[in-house]
């Protein structure tokens, strides 16, 4: 009896051992990372919340609502740049990388801020803006002093005696001229982007060292990443070559991925992202499948995660082709099957609304279609990024004055379009469909006046729509977009299938049904999302009626195939 006995506790002790060396080698094979399971939060700090009535939002009132972005289940938020800046470009022209923009706070209240949400279990990631600065940062001020300045080689610059620059495309130059001519030292400097953001020349060591110790100094401060501003542009072929005929076109060809940007990356990994547990993320991934691997694959010790813009350039003002769409992720995704990590994304602070763009605004779909959208993003392999508002089914503003707006881009292509003769009342549709100020209105946080965003004057109009459209209403609505958020967010918290698992592409053809399924270590979940405003039928091979519905976006799914309008479900087969 003794021997039977120990035997049989010998044979569970094996088999408890197996399975620990099982469960051990999945989670070994699925290569967890704190980064890839995170669900991100972007917060646009000059619309967010403001605590003092000047009617700019600011990190006093972010920390007011932090028990709010407790509540939505995410674990990092992406705080765009709140750095000492002019405001030329709503903080995207630093003059002072080590010191807070004076309309938002102090850096007492950053710290204040970083304390809070490391108290709530939720990282800060900050964004790195180096491919240029502003005009008022001291090493540009020094650099155009003179042309045997120290600073000099901070800044891309062009002697006059030399003859007109070669020709570059600034994207928000209103003549999108990206060289500026400046007579104090009889030089033109080099401007991608604004007058008011010359580019830094990162061919210059120095350079490098001045940025690195400024990245870490935030990490020292204890933030938990950096998501590269417009960095695939940092590196340039200082020999100025002449471009071809029609290039700003596609300028993203010329300008990504210069000589030794993954020599930069790499020496910036070396000198800082290697020291600290911190992720890292770059705008952009290059013109191929190729160069946003060469960002992100682990081996090459550079970058986490690359971003994309495919998916979210798909959306225009006339509409759009599911079948593009599902190409596009699927592209992407299997390119990343493997190796390297991409981010999951419809809207960010350079985009319009994500519910207008690619659902449906209107009183009869928005919510429907809201939180389709938000299935799919919390449903895809990948890092979903999220942006503030979109939880709200925040809508497109409606402006259709001019004098509404405040992107630089936006105010100088209008003076552009007025100097070339140009279609302006074509302009101004297509701007009330894409202009990123749309993604920028306050938080609409109640119905009270200015929708509790500030009691004094906004920085930017209020959307029109806030008196139905509000977090206090949506909060106590069990069927809001705001809850189904929540409920998306605690999914693929508790389904890892959702962040590592195999995507497959069903019915592929399909041009208003997006199906697929994800698959890890036996588990199996079929999403179904009807991207249209009308009844949508899928062939899939499975039995419905056997599957558990672990999510819908209607109080009921639809278990013959045919999904109702915007419908969005996600069974476990």
């Amino acid at each position: 009896m003794k021997k039977h006995l120990v035997a049989h506790l010998i044979t569970t002790a094996m088999l408890v051992t197996l399975l620990s060396w099982s469960a051990a080698a999945q989670q070994q094979s699925i290569n967890r990372k704190w980064w890839k399971e995170a669900v991100v939060y972007q917060i646009y700090p000059r619309s967010f919340m403001d605590s003092n009535g000047d009617g700019i939002g600011d990190l006093q009132g972010i920390i007011s609502k932090l028990d709010y972005i407790k509540s939505l289940g995410v674990n990092v938020v992406w705080l765009n740049p709140i750095y000492s800046s002019p405001n030329d470009d709503n903080g995207y022209d630093v003059s002072d990388y080590r010191n807070i923009m004076k309309d938002f706070g102090t850096m007492a209240d950053f710290d204040e801020l970083l304390k809070g949400l490391h108290q709530r279990g939720i990282k800060l990631v900050m964004d790195l803006v180096v491919n240029h600065s502003s005009d008022e940062h001291e090493w540009f001020k020094q650099s155009r002093s003179s042309r045997t300045s120290p600073y000099r080689d901070y800044y891309h610059w062009w002697n006059a005696e030399r003859g007109k620059p070669t020709p570059r495309y600034s994207l928000f130059d209103v003549n999108h001229d990206a060289w500026r001519y400046d007579s104090l030292t009889n030089a033109y400097y080099l401007h991608y982007f604004s007058r008011k953001q010359p580019d830094l020349n990162w061919e210059n060591p120095k350079l490098r060292e001045e940025v690195y110790n400024m990245m870490k100094f935030w990490a020292d401060k204890g933030i938990d990443g950096f998501r590269l501003d417009a960095f695939q542009f940092a590196a340039k072929d200082t020999t100025w070559p002449k471009f071809p005929d029609g290039y700003e076109k596609n300028f993203s060809k010329y300008y990504a991925i210069g000589p030794h940007l993954h020599d930069y990356l790499r020496e910036m990994n070396k000198e800082v992202l290697s020291k600290y547990n911190v992720m890292s993320v770059a705008e952009g991934a290059g013109n191929s499948m190729k160069d946003a691997h060469n960002l992100v694959d682990a081996d090459r010790h550079e970058l986490n995660m690359a971003y994309a813009f495919d998916g979210v350039d798909i959306a225009k003002p006339e509409g759009y082709s599911l079948l593009h769409f599902k190409q596009v992720f699927s592209k992407w995704d299997s390119a990343f099957a493997q190796k390297g990590w991409l981010s999951i994304f419809l809207a960010n602070h350079d985009q319009a609304r994500m519910v207008s763009r690619f659902g449906n605004d209107g009183p009869d779909f928005r919510s429907a279609s809201s939180k389709m959208l938000t299935t799919f993003i919390m449903t895809m392999r990948g890092t979903p990024y999220y942006y503030n508002g979109d939880e709200l089914g925040m809508t497109n503003a409606g402006f259709d004055k001019i004098e509404d707006y405040r992107d630089v881009a936006t105010l100088n292509e209008y003076k552009h379009q007025q100097n070339i003769g140009g279609d302006m009342k074509a302009y101004m549709k297509r701007i009330a469909f894409e202009c990123r100020d749309n993604g920028r209105t306050p938080f609409q946080w109640n119905s009270s006046e200015n929708a509790g965003f500030t009691a004094g004057t906004p920085c930017i109009g209020v959307n029109r729509n806030y008196k139905t459209i509000n977090e206090a209403a949506q909060d106590k609505d069990p069927n809001s977009i705001l809850n189904y958020f929540r409920k998306m967010v605690e999914l693929r918290r508790q389904n890892l299938v959702l962040v590592y698992g195999k995507y497959t592409l069903l019915d592929k053809t399909n041009p208003d049904v997006y199906a697929y399924t994800r698959q890890l270590n036996g588990k199996k979940l079929l999403v179904l999302l009807n991207f249209k405003s009308t009844s949508a039928s899928v062939k899939i091979s499975y039995d419905l009626e056997k599957a558990k519905v672990l999510i819908c976006n209607y109080p009921q799914d639809s278990k013959d195939g045919t999904l109702k309008p915007y419908e969005a479900v996600v069974y476990e087969l």
